[in-house]
């Protein structure tokens, strides 16, 4: 009995090390790629932004991918703006622009930055 417990446990841990970790989520790079092309493209946003620890961030195999973070609860972009417009109008485009990649999933913009100019 004690070899079925255990054979179950390690599977599911398994499973969440390797989704914590990106692994086998290849389709998630895919996301995450065209997620920071919409987000940079949104009027207001002047380049995604690591935060101030670069811990917003994909991992994907020999890169890394700044300003986006997304597992399968939630998204997260984070932004340097500009003061061109107000800073909600600006977010929430972002979210907007990106809120079929996401899916159900809710996303949350970090605005980290901002500068003068557009």
């Amino acid at each position: 009995m004690t070899g079925s417990p255990a054979s179950s446990g390690p599977t599911a841990s398994g499973d969440t090390a390797a989704a914590a970790s990106g692994a086998g989520v290849s389709g998630d790079a895919g996301h995450a790629r065209a997620i920071a092309e919409r987000a940079r493209a949104c009027s207001g946003v002047v380049k995604l932004s690591g935060g101030p620890f670069g811990t917003v961030a994909t991992y994907l195999p020999g890169d890394r991918l700044t300003g986006v973070s997304a597992d399968e609860r939630e998204v997260e972009i984070a932004i340097v703006a500009t003061l061109a417009r107000p800073l909600p109008e600006t977010a929430e485009e972002v979210r907007r622009a990106v809120a079929d990649l996401a899916g159900n999933r809710p996303v949350n913009v970090r605005i980290d930055d901002i500068v003068e100019g557009s």
